[in-house]
């Protein structure tokens, strides 16, 4: 039985006479950049998270740089991340010439650790970048109390996230001063190629964040400030317009798919429960876990992924794939060891839990398409390894 990773043909398939119509749209009307189409999906994403402000803007990767320059960040600065995500969320701080500080993981949900926060702030830091990594909310109450405090932003990198909520009902993206979402096709909801956007509560920053997008000019051809080419494409817009009434199907799908998983690795003896100690995995499989607040509440997990830790996790995937089933590594080296940060010197120990992370995580195929049989063809195939 062949089980990719992800497969993307099955979703257009399933609502095809509809995104092409809205390709066809645009390329009857002619209006590429911004426009109408852009305009209409920025209000829907507004009523849908239940924000004021959603500017559209070419990538999940761009969505974090301009939020950073809304928020003036400067060379010099400092920027609390994880060292455990995708390259952006560091990348676009050092791209102003900022410095990323790097922030272990929570041992249960992999996000940023708010507990080791507080002993990287200086008199430099300016803002918390806080990912909610595979589609869970990082432990938002905490940091934002840390941020209040110290007077520093909050820009939440909600790439991986739209639709996922935090314990009261509130969406990820929504709950700092900046929200960055992406719509890179393999995203809960993708578009044709790279899309993003950025949401804000607060009118001067999405001001500001709408003139950042077309190279800082206000009005046209003016330039106050220096920006950047930042905008969506109208026919991203139009794709995404016709996805986002499917979202809340397609992210529930992938809850029960994941929920399918658990049962069943629990049931052949593979695991004991989700989300066991961080360093257990002995010869079992850790689980992720959706995690439940002090108020009783639980996150509202859309997993963008569903990841294990393992044991001979390379074996595994090498065995998975001789077996026709498709797995990736997110994410195989955290950023205090990139090599392009070798000249901070940093003390590589200090990371524990993003390191295990790095040698132990494996995402399996979670997309609403799968199969049970499928999914049982996974458990089946990873218990005979």
């Amino acid at each position: 039985m062949k089980v990719p990773l992800l497969d993307l043909k099955a979703q257009y398939e399933s609502i095809k006479n509809k995104l092409n119509e809205a390709l066809l749209k645009t390329a009857e009307t002619q209006f590429f950049i911004l426009g109408p189409e852009v305009e209409r999906f920025e209000g829907a994403i507004c009523e849908y998270l239940n924000c004021k402000h959603a500017i559209g803007v070419s990538s999940g990767t761009d969505a974090l740089l301009i939020a950073l320059m809304a928020i003036d960040i400067r060379a010099g600065d400092e920027v609390i991340v994880p060292t455990y995500s995708f390259f952006a969320t560091a990348g676009v701080v050092s791209r102003l010439n900022a410095i990323p500080v790097f922030c272990d993981s929570d041992n249960i949900t992999f996000n940023i650790d708010p507990q080791k926060i507080e002993s990287l702030i200086t008199p430099k830091t300016k803002a918390i970048i806080p990912v909610h990594l595979y589609g869970q909310s990082a432990e938002m109450d905490v940091i934002l109390e840390i941020a209040r405090k110290n007077n520093l932003k909050v820009i939440e990198d909600a790439a991986q996230a739209i639709g996922a909520q935090y314990e009261d009902g509130k969406f990820c993206g929504t709950i700092g001063d900046i929200g960055c979402f992406s719509f890179f096709p393999s995203k809960n909801l993708g578009c044709f190629g790279d899309g993003g956007i950025v949401v804000t509560n607060d009118e001067k920053l999405a001001d500001k964040l709408k003139i950042l997008r077309v190279h800082g000019s206000e009005p046209k051809y003016y330039h106050k400030v220096i920006g950047g080419n930042f905008r969506l494409d109208a026919l991203q817009a139009g794709v995404l317009n016709v996805k986002l009434p499917y979202l809340n199907g397609w992210s529930a799908k992938r809850r029960e798919n994941a929920e399918l998983y658990n049962r069943l690795f629990i049931e052949k003896g593979l695991a004991e429960e989700a989300g066991r100690a961080v360093f257990d995995v002995r010869n079992s499989v850790l689980l992720p876990k959706a995690v439940y607040k002090d108020s009783g509440a639980l996150n509202y997990h859309i997993y963008n992924q569903y990841v294990i830790r393992v044991e001979k996790r390379d074996e595994l995937r090498k065995f998975l794939q001789s077996n026709d089933i498709g797995t990736e590594i997110y994410y195989p080296v955290p950023f205090h060891r990139q090599e392009c940060y070798a000249d901070r010197k940093l003390n590589l120990y200090d990371y524990p839990v993003a390191d295990f992370c790095a040698d132990k995580s494996l995402a399996l195929p979670v997309y609403p398409e799968l199969r049970s049989e499928q999914i049982q063809y996974v458990v089946d195939t990873i218990a005979k390894f």
